[in-house]
């Protein structure tokens, strides 16, 4: 490719265009757009004065000033930015509140309701390990904390479970997740 004094080029590698201001063999001199000079060999620029065309194999033969303006003209297209707490978000929420469970407490102790409740919290974990579920919340409330402590009671004796509490902008102080490994040797 020639280049002569006074031609507008670009770097192949590097985002500089100048105007060459020398050129000694193989060696060309160019003053940026910002007034630096820099040096560099010919086969590293561009010459953008000239309407040469780049072959490009069986592909098509395209201009040097139309592969420039593509280069200026392409951006990267920007991808939906999903949080990443939307994305683990645990699909299976079970809420243990009495009220929830039955539609009257009437004429049961609190011992009754904590069985209840306890027993519900179980049959739902073993729903979940047998569909397979990775994750799952279960929203106990905060109150005294009994159904806390003996729902943790519970979750200890599978080997196959973690739990924590839950997210709290999401859930409040009274829930607790659950992580379900699926492919734990028993």
């Amino acid at each position: 490719m020639k280049i002569k004094v006074g031609d507008t080029v670009e770097t192949i590698d590097d985002a500089i265009k100048g105007t060459v201001t020398k050129v000694n063999g193989n060696t060309v001199i160019i003053e940026s757009e910002d007034g630096f000079e820099f040096e560099f060999a010919k086969r590293e620029l561009i010459n953008l004065n000239t309407d040469e065309s780049i072959n490009l194999g069986s592909l098509t033969n395209r201009s040097i000033k139309d592969i420039a303006i593509e280069k200026e003209g392409s951006k990267k297209r920007k991808l939906p930015n999903t949080k990443p707490k939307k994305r683990h978000r645990p699909t299976f929420v079970v809420d243990l509140h009495i009220h929830q469970l039955t539609d009257s407490t009437k004429g049961m102790t609190n011992f009754d309701m904590l069985n209840l409740q306890l027993d519900t919290a179980r049959g739902q974990l073993e729903f979940a390990i047998r569909e397979r579920m990775p994750k799952m919340v279960f929203i106990h409330g905060v109150g005294e904390g009994v159904l806390k402590q003996e729902l943790h009671t519970v979750l200890r004796r599978y080997n196959n479970v973690t739990f924590y509490d839950a997210d709290y902008k999401e859930y409040g102080l009274g829930a607790t997740e659950v992580k379900i490994f699926q492919n734990v040797a028993s």
